[in-house]
């Protein structure tokens, strides 16, 4: 449904008889019960050809107008949080990361990416940060309900009992040696880097450890030998460049890229799907320095 002022703002010329009198305009699909709610509550409007809409008169039009979109807003609401609450009456689940409010769902699970990632995609779920919580109202049950099995998967496996089962399994094997040198190259927070193919500093950037932005490529050449097993397929034609992560206010500024990268390019400028993830880990980062900054 939309709503416009009237007379201004219209590309075609309103009618004499609309055009002397103060009013809005609004137009919606045709539907019977709601042209019959609409007709009941507005029994002055006139249907406008001209410009495919109803004409509201009065000064207060607008306001009116707008509180009866939001009375059906909410109607329309709650008869889809009704029917949600029958789809899960009808086909439960049974869960102990997820329980039954007034409201909706509440959800609490371990953190997982996978499982933020999965709820971000149901609609008008929001987390709460205080109770560290997520909410997701009745409505959205069909899309939670279809993305379940992914997160309460990703939640048992990143339960704390089994993250200590895992490890232990991995402790002194190959994989827990490259993991722990990886890890400890990150937090060098340096990266090599073509000699003939240096990244722009001080502008987000990708590789291998997600957005970055490059403060100074030092011109020490790389020691394949030295770094081999964390970064395969160096040369002696690499240097080290130095980074930090980027800002929210820098991932805000920054233009997404509209071609995808080239096959195996060691950094490329990110596309919009890097962006949006990395603005929300960036802004919640922000938000909890913040918030410990006494």
């Amino acid at each position: 449904m939309t709503e416009t002022k009237s007379p201004a703002d219209h590309d075609k010329a309103p009618s004499v008889q609309d055009g002397a009198k103060p009013g809005a305009d609004i137009s919606f699909p045709y539907d019977r019960m709601t042209v019959e709610q609409f007709r009941s509550r507005f029994p002055r409007a006139r249907w406008s050809d001209a410009r495919k809409a109803w004409f509201v008169p009065g000064r207060t039009a607008s306001r009116r107008i707008g509180r009866w979109l939001a009375e059906i807003e909410a109607e329309a609401d709650a008869h889809a949080d009704a029917k949600g609450r029958d789809a899960f009456v009808f086909d439960p689940i049974d869960s102990p990361y997820l329980e039954l409010g007034k409201a909706g769902f509440r959800i609490r699970t371990p953190y997982s990416k996978t499982v933020v990632d999965e709820l971000r995609e149901v609609p008008f779920s929001r987390w709460d940060g205080d109770l560290r919580i997520w909410h997701v109202p009745f409505r959205s049950y069909e899309e939670l309900r279809r993305r379940w099995s992914d997160i309460e998967a990703a939640a048992r496996r990143n339960e704390p009992e089994e993250r200590r089962r895992r490890a232990e399994e991995r402790k002194g094997t190959e994989q827990d040696i490259r993991s722990k040198l990886r890890s400890a190259e990150r937090k060098r927070h340096r990266y090599p880097v073509r000699s003939d193919d240096l990244p722009p500093i001080g502008r987000p950037v990708v590789i291998a450890y997600g957005i970055v932005v490059f403060t100074e490529i030092s011109g020490e050449l790389v020691d394949p030998d030295v770094v081999v097993d964390v970064y395969p397929g160096i040369t002696e034609d690499h240097v080290w460049g130095y980074w930090r992560p980027p800002t929210f206010e820098e991932l805000v500024r920054t233009w997404p890229a509209k071609m995808l990268p080239i096959q195996n390019a060691e950094w490329w400028l990110p596309t919009i799907e890097e962006l949006r993830p990395a603005r929300r880990t960036a802004r919640s980062r922000e938000a909890r320095k913040y918030a410990k900054t006494p």
